[in-house]
């Protein structure tokens, strides 16, 4: 692979195929849009509306467009987290995420050099997620799962869970943790803070459940992502070291300092600050920070890979967190082949 390819990690798609699909199984729940603008839609799915939703996220030509405009490459894609719905029953959650890993394995069929993709899973129901992360893995190539930050207010150190893990485990899969129906969400209705603030706060619930209830110690091949550069894990990572050190209650279930565990987190670069950015390059190191937009919305980080670049860092290091890291987690087109240099 060229070393200066730029791999996108965080960015979602709903494809017109899929909202068709989707629309035909169950038209009450599945996603649907109602225009704007030339540029942006309503989205609603359940009956809960999204607003505005860019043309980009549905419309392929513009993404492609943005993409080149913005100097990405290649874009790992996954689903909107709106349309996890693990609220709903478990069987038609499943057959929902079955038809939108379809169609994120046919876009990267018809488009391999420009798209990986990752799965979306039922996690309500672990025993069929984990058999979705293997059918989705093995069988149409998509190189892991983009999964909620929680289950309808269970952590994801639920011991249900359990089966994921162990699958992911096994796979290699890679898993981006992306925050959903946050915590606190009573007390952030106003100044847009259930976003501003819940989707770091719950990403940051969701990684200390993994540290401390041993997940990630049960499965040293576990590969997790945490989104929006991790919340505030890497900069609180040292107050759960020492919580660990003083406190028996960490310790309930963690026999080992949560140090290693810690370590073992990838993040993306989407933090919309320089120093920020620098201070995760820093304190994570390269090898674990990957590029991510958001794309396609208005949270996100279109001048993802000019952002990375403009860093005052070693060339290596911007090279890594631009693409080559992420094509040695196997996030790279296939067609690709190895990674050169």
């Amino acid at each position: 692979m060229n070393e200066s390819q730029t791999i996108d990690i965080h960015a979602h798609i709903l494809t017109q195929e899929a909202m068709s699909l989707l629309h035909r199984e169950a038209p009450e729940i599945a996603p649907r849009l109602s225009p704007i603008d030339a540029d942006s839609a309503v989205l609603d799915v359940a009956g809960t509306p999204y607003r505005p939703f860019p043309r980009g996220g549905w419309d392929l030509e513009r993404r492609l467009a943005d993409m080149n405009m913005a100097g990405v490459d290649v874009q790992v894609v996954s689903v909107l987290p709106q349309t996890f719905l693990y609220n709903q029953d478990a069987a038609l959650t499943a057959t929902f995420a079955a038809i939108q890993n379809d169609a994120i394995a046919k876009l990267v069929s018809e488009h391999p050099t420009r798209f990986v993709g990752l799965a979306t899973l039922p996690m309500q129901a672990p025993d069929l997620a984990a058999a979705e992360l293997r059918r989705a893995v093995r069988d149409l190539g998509l190189r892991g799962a983009m999964i909620g930050s929680n289950v309808e207010g269970r952590n994801l150190d639920d011991p249900t869970l359990e089966p994921v893990w162990a699958m992911a485990a096994q796979l290699g899969a890679f898993l981006l943790i992306h925050p959903v129906k946050v915590a606190g969400s009573d007390r952030l209705k106003s100044y847009y803070l259930v976003n501003l603030i819940g989707n770091p706060l719950d990403t940051s619930i969701a990684a200390a459940s993994l540290v401390f209830s041993g997940v990630l110690a049960r499965h040293p091949s576990l590969r997790i992502c945490l989104s929006h550069g991790g919340g505030f894990i890497p900069y609180q990572a040292g107050r759960m070291i020492h919580g660990w050190q003083v406190r028996p209650e960490p310790k309930k279930t963690l026999a080992e300092s949560p140090r290693e565990s810690l370590s073992r987190f990838y993040y993306d670069s989407i933090l919309h600050s320089a120093p920020a950015l620098e201070f995760l390059i820093a304190s994570a190191g390269t090898s674990q920070v990957l590029l991510g937009s958001d794309y396609p919305f208005d949270m996100g980080m279109p001048d993802c890979a000019s952002h990375v670049r403009s860093l005052p860092i070693p060339a290596a290091d911007r090279a890594r967190v631009l693409g080559g890291t992420a094509a040695l987690l196997g996030l790279r087109p296939a067609d690709l082949g190895p990674q050169s240099g």
